[in-house]
């Protein structure tokens, strides 16, 4: 059986790490899945051509089989995707979310957003690939739009739609952080002020909360403010460390697109720009 499978890409609003409590926003970056299963009991995983660590793909294919109680022996997966993988550009959600349709599609299946997104939270633990689950970087790549999540309890609190066409510039420098070594520690002491974040994004002020979430983030991982502070002064709404980092992501007007990827550019690295994915309804239970 075959099927095919796809995700978008995300940047942070707020970092669940230190509380549970986190929000991101869709942009249209892509990751693309194709999946076969085949009678071999194993699981093989390639992206962009290369041969790759399976553990999220045998997660994913373990806890959605579970779930749909069939049993699958083993699977050949490919996926190909723009993302740049470990700098905080949530390339492993979007992944399993591509990875968990394109199984779907494979066995002829449905399932409602909500139950997926639990299901890719759940294979993301399993994995090792998310601390808390990332339920809000999964559902802003599935979804679009601005998604604020309880990510502990698997729930889906706020889903906004972006009524205004904006963009997103982000400077991705050298170096990479990998979820399997991060300490989580380093963020206990800006816990308030991510849970301050947060509500600020339950309040409509998303990109107040992402400024502040990206500011205080950069400060306790001893990473440098001066690319956002820049971003802001050229005219973004928002500027701040995505995820973890190193990658920096700013929202910005079309007509600003060009200010902040120049203010970007003084530094070394790579800028990659994507417009923001607006977002599409669908049915969640908030409970």
């Amino acid at each position: 059986m075959k099927g095919r499978g796809r995700a978008g890409g995300a940047v942070s609003i707020v970092n669940a790490i230190s509380t549970g409590f986190g929000a991101a926003l869709g942009i249209n970056l892509q990751t693309e899945a194709e999946l076969e299963t085949i009678n071999e009991p194993q699981i093989k995983l390639s992206i962009n051509g290369e041969d790759a660590d399976p553990s999220l793909a045998k997660a994913v294919i373990k806890v959605f089989s579970q779930a749909l109680g069939v049993e699958v022996k083993g699977a050949e997966i490919r996926t190909y995707s723009n993302i740049p993988v470990a700098v905080g550009l949530k390339s492993s959600s979007s992944a399993a979310v591509a990875i968990a349709n394109a199984f779907l599609d494979a066995l002829g299946k449905k399932m409602a957003a909500d139950e997926l997104l639990r299901n890719v939270a759940e294979a993301s633990i399993l994995s090792g690939t998310s601390i808390t689950g990332a339920l809000d970087d999964a559902a802003a790549c599935m979804l679009g739009g601005i998604v604020a999540t309880d990510n502990h309890g698997r729930k889906i609190l706020k889903h906004i739609l972006v009524e205004e066409k904006l963009y997103a510039v982000i400077y991705v420098p050298p170096g990479k952080t990998y979820t399997a070594s991060f300490r989580k520690e380093l963020l206990t002491p800006i816990r308030n002020i991510a849970a301050a974040a947060f509500t600020l994004t339950l309040e409509g002020k998303h990109w107040e909360a992402m400024t502040i979430n990206g500011l205080a983030h950069s400060a306790a991982l001893g990473l440098p403010i001066e690319p956002a502070m820049n971003a802001l002064r050229a005219g973004a709404y928002a500027a701040g460390l995505s995820g973890t980092g190193p990658a920096v992501a700013a929202i910005v007007a079309e007509e600003r697109v060009d200010e902040v990827a120049d203010a970007f550019s003084a530094y070394e690295g790579e800028i990659v720009k994507a417009s923001v994915n607006r977002g599409r309804m669908v049915d969640i239970c908030p409970c």
